[in-house]
């Protein structure tokens, strides 16, 4: 099937979908745009009422965030505290025209023993009553049948929390059957969404920000991080820093690295419960969801990071700089631009202005002797 008619399938399916779902259910459908919008503390302003609907794509199997393992633990005079035992979470970008971003969809087994919550057992699941959640939010509810990442969706909401930079679809920490969210398959392999190429720079900075981070924050959630919140995505050109997190079958704290572009920005990867291979040596492009975890409920613009599910080798084209003062980059890459800058501590590239020569298939550019010392590096501007 070519590309144009996978696109058109898509559409029809997806008008079909939404037509579906407005038939079937009167709840208010929202949208991530206004679920997800912040202020300038990167702190939600979601004023919405509950119950509510989401239409979008799984972006991850159940089983790749979490393990969702029964492992009951009773409080046990807080020897135990912060101990949730199992855990389950997808995420699900919206496919509504107009809308942007994804949502996370969470729960946990051990409720009681977060140190505010009621520790008489009454807000934990049991190990057996746990499994059942587990299989009734990792299938559809009408047919049975297991929700596999790529599938359309509509995750029915009836309680929320905002924490660490989102707002979250959950169960507000409680096991009362009322709070329960569902997931509803509507179109199975309905395909996952194209993730969107990005390079470092447009979500991290390599200067300290107002908010104290290298995080780029924008609470118009036009640019930086808040952009790219919850989506499928390709991060190019990046190296690792540190390996220890490049593992599977630990905790989700266990699994992180980090990653950056060479230029003086990081970010931290997280590594799925499935083997990616070995830790890439060379630069590579991550695919992924773009996350984002502050650790705080009153601090929204830091903590982005990358949940990986994919990796590759870099299609970010590298300079070729030899011995003597001579630049090379494909002929073919009309959309970039030489720049250049005096110093690794500035931020301020400027065009080189020296025209460049086609040798060989090659854009040339010959670099005067005398000239000072330059930092160089191929940028897009289209």
């Amino acid at each position: 099937m070519n590309v144009t008619l996978l696109q058109l399938r898509r559409q029809t399916l997806l008008s079909i979908a939404i037509g579906a779902g407005l038939a079937t259910t009167s709840l208010q459908a929202e949208t991530i745009t206004n679920l997800e919008a912040v202020d300038t503390n990167g702190v939600s302003t979601w004023n919405g009422s509950l119950p509510f609907t989401i239409t979008g794509v799984l972006l991850c199997d159940p089983s790749e965030m979490l393990d969702s393992t029964p492992n009951f633990l009773p409080w046990d005079n807080g020897a135990n505290a912060f101990n949730l035992g199992g855990e389950w979470q997808v995420f699900v970008q919206t496919v509504l025209p107009g809308d942007r971003g994804g949502v996370e969809c969470w729960m946990g087994q051990n409720y009681g023993n977060l140190p505010w919550e009621p520790h008489d057992g009454s807000d934990s699941y049991s190990d057996v009553a746990w499994a059942a959640e587990v299989q009734r939010v990792s299938h559809d509810p009408t047919t049975g049948s297991v929700l596999r990442k790529g599938d359309l969706v509509v995750v029915t909401a009836r309680a929320s929390l905002f924490y660490g930079g989102m707002q979250n679809i959950n169960e507000e920490h409680s096991t009362d059957p009322t709070n329960d969210f569902t997931i509803s398959l509507v179109v199975p392999g309905f395909g996952l969404p194209a993730p969107e190429a990005i390079s470092l720079s447009s979500v991290m900075s390599t200067n300290l920000g107002a908010n104290g981070h290298y995080d780029i924050f924008d609470a118009t959630r036009a640019t930086g991080g808040e952009h790219y919140q919850g989506m499928r995505v390709r991060i190019n050109g990046l190296t690792l820093v540190t390996t220890n997190g490049w593992t599977t079958n630990s905790d989700w704290s266990a699994r992180f690295c980090t990653a950056t572009d060479g230029e003086g920005r990081q970010i931290p990867l997280i590594h799925p419960l499935y083997d990616l291979g070995a830790a890439p040596t060379n630069r590579f492009d991550a695919t992924g969801v773009f996350l984002q975890e502050s650790g705080s409920g009153t601090d929204g613009t830091f903590g982005y990071e990358l949940f990986v599910q994919e990796v590759t080798p870099s299609s970010e084209p590298m300079l070729n700089i030899a011995l003597k003062p001579v630049i090379t980059w494909p002929s073919s890459l009309s959309n970039y631009q030489l720049q250049s800058r005096d110093s690794l501590s500035t931020t301020n590239w400027t065009a080189v202005t020296n025209v460049p020569v086609l040798v060989n298939g090659q854009n040339t550019v010959i670099i005067e002797p005398a000239q000072a010392q330059n930092f160089y590096r191929l940028q897009r501007i289209q």
